[in-house]
This record gives structure tokens, C-alpha cells and sequence, in this order.
């Protein structure tokens, strides 16, 4: 069994979008509208074969969580994997040129990996990932 994709709500779906395509290689398919409704969607596919949707719809209430000082139960971050140290160096350079916080990390953690943890532009908790060589 593999995981299909996770969903994510947003009020910007184009700016997700832009994201996760730009930092981590997304390919959208096209924008899936039901107007009766008034959602939209985009599905990205990443390189694993691993899915994201992105999701719209104005009767969709804000999380109420404060994802930058507190977690909470529940799902709390997406990983993405890369394969050396130097790239998730290089990926979390290139999110804090580019303005975007690195909340912990880079670092080796206690259970062999190298990580960083970030937001997107909606605050998700991102995290990007190599197994640490020992």
C-alpha cells in the first residue's frame, strides 16, 4: 500500500501552487472547477509519484491553529526527501533567500536524519529530509 496524497485547504490556491512547484518540483495538472460549488482544485505529482492536492472554497473556515509558535495533534508537517546533506543545505539557502523562515535546522537529529523545518506561504510546517551517513 503507498500513501495516494494529502489535501491541503487554502485561500490562494495559485500561490500554493507557485510553491510547491517552484521548491520542490510539483507538476500541477489543470485546474479542476465546480462552480456550483465554488471549489477549485490542483493536483501536483512529485517525482516520487506522490500526490498534493490543493484545494479552494470560500465556506471553508481558517484553521484556528498557530502553526508557527505551537503544534498540535493532528498532522503536523509534509516531508520531503532528498538524497545528500548538501542538498538540504542548498534547499533550506534557497528558502531563507528567498524570504521564507527555517523554523529549526538544518540538523542532524537522534534518529539518523538531516532536516530542516519550514512554512509554506499558508504556514503548513514543511520539512525536508536526507538520511544522515554514519
Amino acid at each position: 500500500m503507498k500513501l495516494e496524497h494529502v489535501a491541503i485547504w487554502t485561500d490562494d490556491l495559485e500561490a500554493l501552487k507557485a510553491y510547491y512547484q517552484r521548491y520542490f518540483g510539483g507538476i500541477p495538472n489543470a485546474k479542476y472547477t465546480n462552480e456550483k460549488k465554488g471549489f477549485q482544485s490542483y493536483f501536483l505529482r512529485f517525482q516520487s509519484g506522490a500526490r498534493l492536492e490543493l484545494m479552494s472554497m470560500k465556506s471553508i473556515p481558517a484553521n484556528q491553529n498557530d502553526t508557527i509558535q505551537a503544534q498540535y495533534k493532528g498532522i503536523i508537517h509534509i516531508a520531503f526527501g532528498v538524497d545528500s546533506i548538501r542538498e538540504v543545505d542548498q534547499k533550506a539557502d534557497q528558502l531563507r533567500a528567498d524570504g521564507y523562515p527555517i523554523l529549526s535546522g538544518p540538523r542532524k537529529t537522534g534518529d539518523g536524519y538531516y532536516e530542516f523545518e519550514t512554512l509554506d506561504p499558508d504556514n503548513n510546517r514543511i520539512e525536508v529530509s536526507a538520511i544522515y551517513p554514519d
